[in-house]
């Protein structure tokens, strides 16, 4: 998620202070990514820095206000207008770690598949319950309702990426025990009646005739 943009995005609605953009980026994601001042203020730093933002006068309680400059906006239409970028996809530590468990002496790579296989299920069914909490939210029509039909795509995404995660979990499994079925076939396989024996070493016996006209 970047930070940078997200909060780009927030100050274009009008000049906010850190500790409120910190409130209204957590509200618009549900908490998903959740951010300190500090981590806001240091992203404010470098946006001014590079010429997006400025600082804009206080408040009536002497915060500090931001707006976000005309370098700013251009910014953010090119950010929303360009894809993300899918050609380096970030680590993934399930990955990694089940790439590292493959032939690993100490560990049964089913046994981390099925743990993980619980754990994705579960947070699943947290978030199928979070998504109807939402629905309810939206269709109320409350005063928070840009932000609750941000939580609820930002959810739905969630399920989704969980469900593709059990799916693909559900395939290594697979996966595995077929490799190891073929494996095991390969090594009790019966030898082949129609190979070639052994060859036999030592020097080679032949028969020799009678000389003629030997010895009677």
């Amino acid at each position: 998620m970047s930070i940078r943009h997200g909060l780009l995005a927030l100050l274009e609605r009008g000049p906010r202070y850190g500790s409120q953009l910190r409130t209204e980026f957590e509200s618009r994601t549900g908490s998903t990514w959740p951010l300190n001042v500090g981590q806001v203020y240091t992203t404010l730093s470098r946006l001014e820095r590079d010429g997006m933002v400025a600082q804009g006068g206080q408040d009536e309680a002497g915060h500090a206000l931001y707006t976000i400059t005309d370098a700013g906006l251009a910014e953010l239409r090119t950010w929303f207008e360009k894809p993300v970028d899918r050609t380096s996809p970030a680590r993934d530590e399930l990955a990694i770690k089940l790439a590292m468990a493959v032939g690993a002496p100490c560990v049964d790579i089913r046994d981390v598949i099925q743990s993980q296989r619980r754990h994705t299920v579960k947070a699943m069914q947290d978030y199928t319950r979070l998504k109807a909490q939402a629905l309810v939210a939206v269709e109320s029509g409350g005063a928070r309702e840009r932000d609750d039909v941000a939580w609820l795509l930002v959810l739905e995404q969630l399920i989704f990426q969980t469900e593709a995660e059990a799916r693909w979990l559900d395939h290594c499994e697979a996966r595995l025990i077929r490799l190891s079925t073929t494996t095991a076939k390969a090594t009790t396989a019966p030898a082949d009646p129609n190979a070639p024996g052994p060859s036999t070493s030592g020097p080679a016996t032949t028969t020799q005739a009678p000389a003629k006209g030997g010895a009677r």
